[in-house]
């Protein structure tokens, strides 16, 4: 098949490879642009760990100059991509929730029950809500910033408009929405192919859009969305709209 990756640089490079080697081909559209807050303020220690639901949230510390107090912390990941971000980025004391927020906040009230010193959340500006753990404090800071891409790029458009595209993959409700605004003038070519999203949120706009040939991943991580690819999506009864 040949797939539209929308997720931001350089997450997506990572999908294509994985993509070429399933046999698709991949068509890259970052429609989000991720950006480090400059010298976000972190606040005083101690800390107990730290928290990230997002890869960015790791790689957002590569300059911040703080960086050194933080990497002898253990780190809490929701997920494995933002798991391997956090060795990546030099971290030693890694553990992944496999899951989403709430297996965070559990994983985390587990692991570090009665701690005095509260949970450093490295978040971005825009979330679904704030992170809480039953019986430790959370100090949320923003370290990261994502802007929207007002427009698809021309190789993605003109991809789209003669019908080259099988299907989309969507990794974030940001993104999906970022998707829908730059699909405006191309309603129809845009929402036509099959949608391939991380979890039933992120699918929402497209719903709202007029899309009907949507699946969703079992779990929110890259293998489950990957894994939809085997299943096959009807085209829709009716031409798709924007309302």
């Amino acid at each position: 098949m040949r797939l539209l990756v929308t997720r931001p640089e350089p997450d997506n490079e990572r999908t294509a490879a994985a993509l070429h080697a399933q046999g698709h081909e991949a068509v890259l559209a970052p429609l989000l642009r991720i950006e480090a807050v400059p010298g976000a303020d972190l606040g005083a220690p101690p800390w107990a760990a730290i928290l990230i639901t997002s890869a960015n949230g790791a790689r957002a510390l590569e300059n911040h100059p703080r960086r050194g107090e933080l990497m002898a912390l253990p780190v809490l990941a929701v997920g494995r991509s933002s798991a391997d971000a956090a060795r990546a980025a030099g971290f030693s004391d890694v553990t992944s929730a496999d899951g989403d927020a709430g297996d965070l906040a559990r994983l985390a009230a587990g692991r570090l029950a009665g701690s005095p010193a509260p949970l450093l959340y490295l978040a971005g500006e825009d979330r679904t809500g704030e992170l809480s753990v039953p019986g430790l404090g959370v100090r949320t800071v923003v370290v990261y910033r994502a802007a929207q891409a007002e427009k698809f790029l021309p190789a993605a458009r003109a991809a789209l408009e003669q019908g080259r595209i099988d299907g989309v993959l969507h990794f974030s409700r940001r993104s999906v929405e970022a998707y829908v605004e730059c699909a405006r003038e191309i309603a129809t070519a845009a929402l036509a192919p099959a949608h391939y999203c991380l979890s039933a949120r992120a699918a929402g706009p497209l719903r709202a859009a007029g899309a009907t040939r949507i699946l969703v991943a079992a779990q929110p991580d890259e293998a489950s969305l990957l894994a939809l690819l085997a299943h096959k999506v009807t085209p829709p009864p009716q031409s798709n709209r924007l309302e």
